[in-house]
């Protein structure tokens, strides 16, 4: 029987490629890689890895096209979000299994993702889209008070500021325009309250739920660094029924059909839910590796299987509570050092700790970096004793930023 043979589109910065690799060894899945550089030792690796210019579309497409010529591809699969359009649009070129392009599209734009949604009264929260040139503080007042600005680009919370009054405003949309340049702004109005992570997978447009995640630290502002993620949910089972309708309802909007799902959703103080992101990739950095299915089953390999036609009926979350720390930078400048880091590994209920910067590296906070410093996993018999071992570990590590 032939091998599946898979495309795995991973760019050089992303965190993902290890996680990937090893799930697709495990399942006999043959990869070939395709990043925006030639690997090292890529005149040896043949087709097994090819430049894919992931941030030039339809040089993407054709790169992909022409090795599907070559040798048959079974699946195109982006890791993040940079090659998910190039992926779905060769998907949909080569009569493979795709979400389609234009739905892919609308994820990666936030004010066509919010058109959408809109459109289709999905609760979410009030917003005004603002061009180059438009002074924010008049969609401010629109929205009200508090507000946040942000990229209709960007991820993982980079770019997100709130602003509580006029002159907040202000200074947000500059910093924000500072990151990048003259892309279009949305001013929304904030909603307080709990928000949790939903990770899914849609098979045939049909969402499967794969894990709701707490996430205990508040996101107030004025920036949203994520901290702690921590499944299974602790919110009422009527409450992640809503939170499951509405995830399925927006994917359904704005047209999404196969594939990884990641949305993060806010439940208001009034207990209703609103839809502040959706992402046609699964979740982000290495928080992955929180989650386990079936006999141990990686994400990465449940979504290999999907993509290659495996099937992933029958595969539920592990029994029993997990987490993740994504560890903040706190100041911006040159990571000296971090220290306490056997300590940390000591604690009762951590399986695992990554520092994901190197020494010497500089690093940058939110709202304009776009990394975090480090991952602590953790495992328990309950959400809370998630969370403690989380806190504890972080709180054993002494992280040095010099100038």
């Amino acid at each position: 029987m032939r091998m599946s043979r898979i495309l795995l589109l991973l760019p050089t910065a992303t965190y993902r490629a290890a996680d990937f690799m090893a799930a697709a060894k495990s399942l006999g899945v043959e990869v070939v890689v395709g990043s925006e550089h030639a690997q090292a030792m890529a005149a040896m690796m043949g087709d097994t890895s090819v430049v894919v210019p992931i941030d030039d579309l339809e040089s993407a497409v054709e790169a992909i096209c022409s090795l599907h010529s070559r040798s048959r591809l079974d699946a195109v699969l982006a890791v993040d979000d940079r090659g998910i359009v190039a992926a779905s649009k060769a998907s949909e070129r080569l009569g493979l299994p795709h979400n389609p392009p234009e739905a892919v599209r609308a994820t990666r734009d936030k004010s066509q993702m919010r058109a959408l949604l809109a459109a289709a009264s999905i609760p979410q929260p009030d917003f005004v889209l603002v061009r180059a040139g438009v002074d924010p503080s008049v969609a401010a007042s629109e929205v009200g008070y508090p507000c946040v600005v942000k990229p209709v680009s960007r991820s993982a919370s980079q770019g997100v500021i709130r602003a509580d009054d006029p002159a907040g405003v202000a200074t947000a949309a500059k910093r924000v325009r500072d990151l990048v340049g003259d892309e279009a702004l949305l001013v929304e109005r904030f909603v307080p309250g709990d928000e949790v992570a939903v990770e899914g997978i849609l098979v045939a447009g049909t969402l499967k739920i794969l894990a709701v995640f707490d996430k205990p630290d508040p996101l107030d502002g004025p920036y949203f660094e994520e901290t702690i993620y921590v499944t299974p949910s602790r919110h009422p089972a009527h409450l992640l029924a809503a939170i499951e309708r509405l995830v399925g309802d927006a994917a359904a909007v704005i047209g999404l059909r196969e594939g990884p799902l990641h949305a993060e959703i806010r439940i208001g103080v009034d207990g209703d839910v609103r839809i502040l992101e959706v992402a046609a990739r699964s979740i982000g950095g290495l928080c992955s590796r929180a989650l386990r299915f079936g006999a141990g089953i990686s994400l990465e390999e449940l979504i290999l299987r999907h993509a290659t036609g495996a099937g992933i009926g029958g595969l539920s979350r592990e029994k029993g509570a997990s987490g993740v720390m994504m560890l903040p930078i706190r100041s911006e400048g040159v990571l000296r050092s971090v220290s306490g880091l056997a300590e940390a590994r000591r604690v009762e209920g951590v399986t695992g700790l990554e520092i994901t910067i190197p020494i010497g590296r500089r690093v940058v906070p939110l709202p304009e970096g776009d990394r975090y410093l480090g991952f602590v996993f953790a495992r328990g018999e309950r959400p809370a004793q998630v969370e403690a071992s989380l806190r504890a570990a972080q709180a054993t590590l002494e992280v040095v930023i010099g100038a």
